[in-house]
């Protein structure tokens, strides 16, 4: 755990008092059970290779020091686990280091926040709760995805476009049951073969432009009927689904976008379910980000995210 990201104002010791960076711990695998628990996946090259603007390896610092100085209202325990740093072109062998660090966090009865990193984050976080015990022959694991994109594509070269049809494919070859589900899908950055691809997995979606404040009602009836169908839950939350206004820090800015109502009430319904065994946040290009208003944004969903599950 590195104490330069984790630091911040103090203004006083007791819990009334208390912020994120007076509450996290360096993480032990002894730890006692049930806390939350952040890994950092230090990685753009999944981006690089999907041709997109790379800088998200900064991302995991980042996100820890914009949720450092965030108040807690209740106590809460909270660990670090470091970060996986993936500082060649192996991509695929930090994605499995990090499915490795999910695996043994979850196993301790913890809930990982995996802190992206390109959304090639995606296939680490996925594969360690498919490795862990919580995963069994019976238990149906749903996917939601707060993207602006499918990440289905069928490249030969997995990158950050890739992770789902990766997940698909390994679904597929265990015979196991699952649901992808994607929140804040837009039309002009998707082909109609990543469409048709959708289709063909049984991907459930929302175009953003369903996705305003004055449908609020019916993305959550959507989020209702995919809870209802899984037994465990991965949120994945790709910045790119918000407005560029609110997350310019992206490779790829929303011209459209899911606004942050939308994005935080289907957070918070996530997390209140008693389903969420782990989330991640990708995307988060802290070189490309304008007065660290895109970390702001995505520490605060994670300040609720974690809150809410607790």
């Amino acid at each position: 755990m590195s104490d330069s990201q984790w630091a911040g104002r103090v203004d006083g010791t007791s819990q009334e008092h208390l912020r994120w960076h007076q509450a996290v711990e360096s993480y032990s695998p002894a730890a006692d059970s049930g806390a939350c628990v952040f890994i950092g996946f230090a990685c753009d090259e999944g981006v690089r290779r999907n041709k997109g603007r790379p800088g998200a390896a900064a991302g995991p610092a980042a996100l820890r020091r914009a949720l450092s100085a965030m108040a807690l209202p209740a106590p809460l325990r909270a660990f670090d686990a470091g970060d996986v740093e993936v500082t060649d072109e192996n991509l695929e062998k930090g994605q499995d280091a990090l499915a490795t660090v999910v695996s043994e966090v979850l196993d301790s009865g913890h809930f990982p926040i995996v802190l992206g990193g390109g959304h090639e984050v995606a296939l680490g976080t996925y594969l360690g709760l498919a490795r862990s015990g919580r995963r069994t022959a019976a238990t149906r694991v749903g996917i939601l995805n707060l993207d602006a994109h499918f990440d289905l594509r069928s490249d030969p070269v997995p990158s950050s476009g890739t992770p789902f049809r990766q997940i698909a494919e390994w679904e597929q070859a265990q015979g196991t049951d699952w649901q992808y589900s994607v929140i804040g899908i837009s039309q002009p950055s998707n082909t109609a073969m990543l469409f048709d691809t959708a289709d063909r997995l049984g991907v459930r979606y929302l175009l953003d432009d369903d996705c305003g404040t004055g449908s609020l009602a019916s993305v959550l009836d959507f989020v209702d009927g995919f809870l209802a169908s899984v037994d465990l839950v991965y949120l994945t939350i790709d910045l790119d689904v918000l407005p560029a206004a609110v997350a310019p820090g992206v490779s790829a800015p929303a011209a459209y976008g899911v606004p942050l109502e939308t994005i935080q009430a289907v957070a918070d319904r996530v997390a209140a379910s008693g389903k969420l065994a782990v989330c991640d946040v990708a995307e988060l290009n802290p070189a490309l980000d304008i007065d660290n208003r895109t970390a702001r944004t995505a520490a605060r969903l994670l300040h609720r995210i974690a809150l809410g599950r607790a």
